[in-house]
């Protein structure tokens, strides 16, 4: 694991700031994250959950967001993440999804279910069958659901992502 300079040391302490700041505003719970390119902060984001009544604004979703529509892109290579705590398996997947180069993060999981942030039952139900989930996950397979994928993999304009 490469080690932490103190440039990471500065920006994970800024997304510890602003876990802070909005949650002694009432903004949501205590995550903050910050993404970075080139030495400069470009978007921010706070846990919003319940501010916002959207259970998936999570402070690493929230900047990523942020920092893709300030960037004008969909990735965020070249950029990285900086966040309070270790990334949730919701978070995690968008993570993978914008590219970053990197994730620095402060608390880890165990110490997020420590104080009733406890993810751990998402983790043990993602590689799961689905028919094996809590949640009941029905398959309805769709000659029409079918045509539309046909359409994407033979679309010539398409951006892939």
């Amino acid at each position: 694991m490469p080690a932490a300079d103190a440039q990471d040391i500065a920006f994970l302490r800024e997304a510890i700031r602003l876990s802070r700041k909005k949650m002694d505003a009432g903004q949501g719970g205590p995550f903050g994250a910050v993404v970075v390119r080139d030495g400069a902060v470009i978007a921010r984001g706070w846990n919003q959950v319940t501010s916002a009544h959207d259970p998936t604004a999570h402070a690493e979703v929230t900047a990523i967001r942020a920092a893709c529509q300030a960037l004008g892109h969909f990735e965020l290579r070249g950029c990285t993440l900086y966040t309070s705590c270790e990334p949730c398996p919701m978070c995690l997947g968008a993570i993978y999804w914008a590219r970053p180069d990197r994730v620095v993060y402060a608390n880890t999981r165990q110490e997020a279910a420590a104080i009733g942030f406890d993810d751990d039952f998402i983790y043990r139900e993602v590689p799961l069958p689905p028919d094996a989930r809590t949640l009941a996950f029905v398959h309805l397979p769709s000659d029409e659901a079918r045509a539309v994928f046909k359409a994407w993999d033979e679309k010539p304009d398409k951006i892939r992502y």
